[in-house]
């Protein structure tokens, strides 16, 4: 995709954390690109640098992390070069995250509707009337029923599930151009989260919303996104339309991702596991993260990989690429 056809262009984009322990690579020249109406799953397990990815995009990194290098591109513009006043003024309009917390967003003293109408009328100039009956039909749109009732209500009276319901509308609140989502269906039974994919894949198509998946489950993101970026150790490992890496994954971790999925394996037998544990981000072995972990690891893969394109659209980080599929 172009990027004049982008509404999110990262290129390059490094974000470090300077510890007295050492420099922690946490984000380390990461790439990708989302349209309007897109969906795009950043996926991998816990401490690869997903989650600080998107707090970058949103300008949320706090000391002693720092953003080193790269290109934020929102709509053309850089937002890694904008005033801090005009990112206050983005976020929550044009950009939205959605927290793994509901509590993040939501203040427990103040009712919903308050909060939701103060969200609209920092952005806009909006009467009372005109806020509360948009804040009204965004609890609709998430599948909140009784809404009326639900914005006289302070956010310890709703379940971890209603919470979340209410995070994601206030993100929507505005119709934002980008909306990156951190995790936010990890703690719900099942049924609500399919509710929430479904509704977070209609609003994107239906409003031209682009949207980033942040997530370690490969199920959600089989049903929701259209394209993947499969991150370990702050890089891209492997990227490409969501059924072609799904199907047809070509990196030996995004093969392991796959194959330790319970439904993947055999009846009775042992779940398949990738061997080792990740690696420190402050003492990351020289040439790919992964080789330590990796059967089809050889001398050469001392040296960094780059990413090449061994199929049209479907990239990889790996001299040893499994391309004759589940290797």
């Amino acid at each position: 995709m172009t990027s004049a056809r982008s509404t999110l262009q990262v290129e390059g984009l490094e974000t470090y954390f300077f510890t007295k322990a050492g420099v922690v690579k946490a984000v380390d020249g990461v790439s990708f690109a989302v349209g309007r109406g897109e969906v795009m799953g950043l996926v991998g397990e816990s401490g690869c640098g997903k989650s600080v990815t998107g707090f970058s995009i949103m300008g949320l990194v706090d000391p002693p992390g720092r953003i080193v290098g790269g290109q934020v591109l929102f709509n053309g513009e850089n937002l890694l070069t904008a005033s801090e006043e005009h990112m206050r003024a983005l976020r929550g309009s044009r950009i939205a995250m959605i927290f793994q917390d509901p509590m993040m967003t939501l203040n427990p003293v103040l009712r919903i509707d308050t909060q939701m109408i103060e969200t609209i009328r920092a952005h806009e100039r909006i009467d009372h009337a005109s806020a509360r009956q948009r804040a009204r039909d965004a609890l609709g749109q998430v599948g909140i029923p009784s809404p009326d009732e639900r914005l006289r209500a302070y956010p310890h009276q709703f379940s971890g599930g209603m919470r979340q319901r209410v995070a994601i509308a206030i993100a929507l609140l505005n119709k934002p151009d980008l909306i990156i989502a951190d995790e936010p269906t990890t703690a719900l039974d099942v049924t609500i989260q399919g509710q929430i994919l479904y509704e977070a894949q209609k609003l994107c198509r239906e409003l031209g919303m682009a949207l980033i998946w942040i997530t370690h489950d490969l199920a959600v993101v089989a049903g929701l996104a259209d394209k993947i970026c499969v991150m370990y150790a702050g890089k891209i490992v492997e990227q490409g339309l969501v059924d072609d890496v799904l199907d047809h994954p070509v990196h030996p971790y995004t093969v392991g991702l796959i194959g330790s999925v319970p439904s993947h394996n055999p009846r009775g037998q042992p779940l398949a596991q990738i061997p080792g544990m990740t690696p420190s981000l402050l003492n990351l072995p020289p040439g790919c993260a992964f080789r330590t972990r990796c059967s089809r690891a050889s001398g050469i893969c001392e040296q960094e990989p780059r990413l090449s394109e061994p199929r049209s659209g479907h990239k990889v980080r790996c001299f040893h690429p499994c391309l004759e599929g589940h290797a």
